[in-house]
């Protein structure tokens, strides 16, 4: 069997049923993959697909979502709580095994080239795809879409990829990346008081001095007037769910808040779950089919 690659692009819109119906049937109707999971979240407008398949179906159908986005989203109306840089925001590209990630790598390029030049949106490729040194996606994504199309136009050390130095009008700019399976975690507080999400995901991002591999910010969901601590968890095996969760509950405990659920975005392997069978992680809307080995 060939390599098995999983690619899960984020999309600027989690409002817009036409627009994510599009984006979701041009994956079903690709001959070769298999399409696993759709996540969209209003409050931060934005979408979560995941899907599966050889290299060359995946590669394909990656660009022709980057297309269909291009002409459904205008990122000039967009708004939301997350930080965003594009109208197909990321197209990470994910092996299943180990061994794979060349050929993800060489995905991200052959994606990131065709998109610049068939669609004219600039590309910057991330992690272990990175040709100039290392460059992660929440350095790309600071300051947004105007904070990089100012790097982009002023700074040396910023020219894309692939594409020109400046953005697309409507689409933005769109980072392309090779990397190992992730968790997207986020955990919603009974508080309107963004200072307390934020100070919370002070404590337990790596950047501040917390965990390894744990990238988090503090957000306000204007529609349940609470605010949340939103994460991504790099790196399952080093940092699994179970100590995230309990440094974050007794933080909150000191705040004098509390934890009022939580949910994971996507999929997650078995193996970030690992020792939490006696924890309430107050799960919402979590099913048995979002662990990936089910799905897969």
């Amino acid at each position: 069997m060939g390599a098995l690659i999983e690619c899960v692009p984020n999309f600027s819109d989690g409002r817009n049923s036409a627009t994510i119906a599009a984006l979701v049937d041009a994956i079903q109707s690709s001959p070769g993959l298999s399409f696993l999971d759709r996540q969209s979240d209003s409050d931060h407008n934005r979408s979560v697909i995941t899907f599966v398949g050889p290299p060359a179906a995946v590669a394909n159908t990656a660009f022709q979502l980057a297309k269909i986005s291009k002409d459904l989203i205008d990122l000039r109306q967009h708004q939301g709580v997350h930080p965003r840089i594009g109208s197909t925001d990321v197209i990470p590209f994910v092996p299943l095994q180990p061994a794979d990630m060349d050929a993800c790598v060489a995905l991200a390029k052959t994606v990131g080239a065709r998109i610049a030049t068939e669609l004219g949106i600039p590309v910057f490729l991330y992690e272990q795809a990175a040709t100039a040194g290392p460059r992660a996606l929440e350095d790309i994504r600071r300051g947004s879409l105007a904070g990089l199309t100012d790097r982009m136009r002023n700074d040396a050390n910023w020219v894309p990829d692939f594409g020109e130095r400046g953005p697309h009008p409507t689409a933005g700019v769109t980072a392309i990346g090779a990397r190992p399976i992730m968790v997207a975690f986020n955990i919603n507080l009974a508080s309107n008081d963004l200072a307390v999400a934020k100070t919370i995901a002070r404590t337990i991002r790596t950047s501040s001095g917390g965990f390894k591999h744990v990238k988090a910010m503090g957000v306000r969901l204007e529609s349940r007037g609470i605010v949340q601590v939103s994460m991504n968890l790099t790196n399952v095996e080093e940092t699994p769910i179970r100590p995230v969760f309990e440094a974050i509950k007794a933080a909150v405990e000191r705040c004098g808040v509390a934890i009022i659920g939580s949910e994971i975005v996507g999929l997650v392997p078995e193996r970030a779950l690992k020792n939490t069978d006696d924890l309430d992680l107050q799960l919402e809307h979590f099913s048995d089919e979002q662990v990936l080995e089910r799905r897969l």
